[in-house]
């Protein structure tokens, strides 16, 4: 049988036997998560440890059943668990113990939305409907936090040893990019790019993945508004150098040998992965990772995720219209953050701007579709910039709007060519960026945030 339909069983294996895994866990897990057998079996191996400080052999357990009154079939149930428990599993400790943190989580989840539906219906009369998001959210929050915090005098050299150590990056093949970020993305970071419909947010993360996957790294990319088809298709303009009108156009042959070309060239994977619109959170990725890790051994140097605001959020969508689109997609963007934290790889978003910012002449943080809190999660959020001029020249602006990398003051804006009908992206000559960086469109101050009613508008810019 599936580990995942018999956790239970391999929770209390574990508890039972391998104290390691015992002490990492048992502080985190509650008599309320187990049914039947299992949770008199679980509440014995409980009492045993908090009485003793060790872990009980089977047969202790069998001795302290039979001390115990109930229906007779729950007790025999009990006696045979302890059986099926007694040898030690060759299930992995820290594979197990991962596991029993989503089933934690998951467990803890049922039994919140029981409660909610018992109080909804007058069951529980110490409770109003007031409670429910926090019973929720308590526990969609359930996690077995191993850290115990930094020393500040015993982890000195751990400190320092951080200060010095050369950072892994994930470069960009544009020049611009690179100065802005130091040498690339690092590990563990949520990075945005805002722009508008049409501007080339789909473009420049199709334009990236491809360069990455050129530098032998694994790309996985998640499409919630485009078939898998259709970004594979830009990206194979990309890489075979071809615009996307001609794709269907050339012979077989010659498409399978570009194809293996590009495979010659790259020991990197890309994986294409589409959700429908709105149905995919943070959860459904990290399950996603996990089978990827299993069944094809694949694990990405960077993920794209296009794009957020078309995700969903694990935490909040279980508390319905009790919450605002600010807070749905802050919590969106710190899931997205986490699972970059949690998988120790960049991840690359977009978002869209405002109906004002649409047609501004410059952008801010405040021009943020639906939620300012996703700038104040984000690590690095920059927008394109296009206007008919720009168009006309093949370039698009970069705006940097937030930078923990570096200073967002230096390379505030800059251009960067496009080819569109190839979905490329490159550097331009030195001259262009003179333009820019000479003539600057004045930055608006902090004061001005949300007072749209002074802005200039001209309706041949957009974002």
């Amino acid at each position: 049988m599936e580990i995942s339909n018999q956790l239970p069983t391999h929770i209390l294996n574990h508890l039972l036997n391998n104290e390691q895994y015992c002490r990492r866990v048992i502080p985190y897990i509650k008599k309320e998560y187990f049914d039947g057998p299992h949770r008199t079996v679980f509440n014995l191996i409980v009492a045993f440890v908090e009485q003793t400080n060790k872990l009980p052999s089977s047969k202790i357990l069998q001795l302290e059943l039979r001390k115990l009154n109930g229906p007779e079939d729950l007790l025999n149930s009990a006696n045979t668990l302890i059986g099926e428990i007694a040898t030690k599993s060759d299930v992995d400790t820290d594979y197990l113990v991962v596991e029993s943190e989503k089933w934690c989580r998951d467990r803890a989840v049922y039994n919140a939305i029981m409660q909610s539906i018992g109080i909804i219906d007058g069951n529980d009369p110490d409770q109003t409907d007031g409670a429910i998001p926090e019973i929720l959210s308590s526990a969609l929050g359930v996690s077995f936090d191993q850290a115990i915090g930094h020393d500040y005098i015993d982890n000195a050299q751990e400190r320092y040893d951080f200060y010095n150590h050369k950072e892994d990056r994930t470069p960009f093949d544009l020049d611009y990019f690179n100065k802005i970020t130091k040498g690339g993305l690092p590990n563990k970071t949520l990075n945005v790019c805002l722009a508008g419909t049409g501007v080339g947010k789909s473009l420049f993360m199709c334009h990236v993945a491809a360069s990455i996957l050129q530098q032998g790294k694994n790309v996985l990319y998640i499409t919630m508004e485009m078939a898998e088809e259709r970004i594979a298709e830009r990206i194979d303009a990309n890489l075979m150098d071809l615009p996307m009108e001609q794709l269907a156009r050339i012979p077989e042959k010659t498409f399978t040998d570009k194809i293996a070309t590009i495979a010659k060239k790259s020991v990197g994977k890309l994986i294409i992965k589409e959700y429908p619109t709105g149905a995919a959170h943070s959860g459904h990725f990290r399950a996603l990772l996990n089978e990827l890790s299993m069944k094809k051994n694949f694990k990405p140097d960077i993920i794209f995720i296009d794009y957020l605001n078309i995700c969903s959020s694990s935490r909040m969508k279980a508390m319905g219209g009790s919450i605002n689109s600010y807070t749905y997609i802050k919590a969106i963007a710190e899931e997205l953050r986490g699972l970059a934290v949690e998988f120790n790889v960049p991840v690359m978003t977009a978002t869209q701007t405002t109906r004002a910012g649409f047609g501004s002449t410059d952008v801010g943080l405040e021009d943020t579709s639906e939620s300012f809190g996703l700038p104040a999660t984000a690590d690095l959020m920059f927008a394109l910039i296009s206007t008919e001029e720009l168009e006309e020249l093949g370039q698009i602006m970069v705006k940097q709007l937030k930078n923990r990398y570096n200073d967002p003051t230096k390379y505030k804006r800059f251009v960067i060519g496009v080819d569109r009908s190839r979905m490329k992206l490159y550097d331009v000559e030195e001259s262009a960026q003179s333009d820019i960086m000479s003539d600057p469109i004045p930055d608006k101050p902090i004061s001005t945030w949300g007072d749209r009613e002074n802005k200039d508008t001209f309706s041949e810019f957009k974002i």
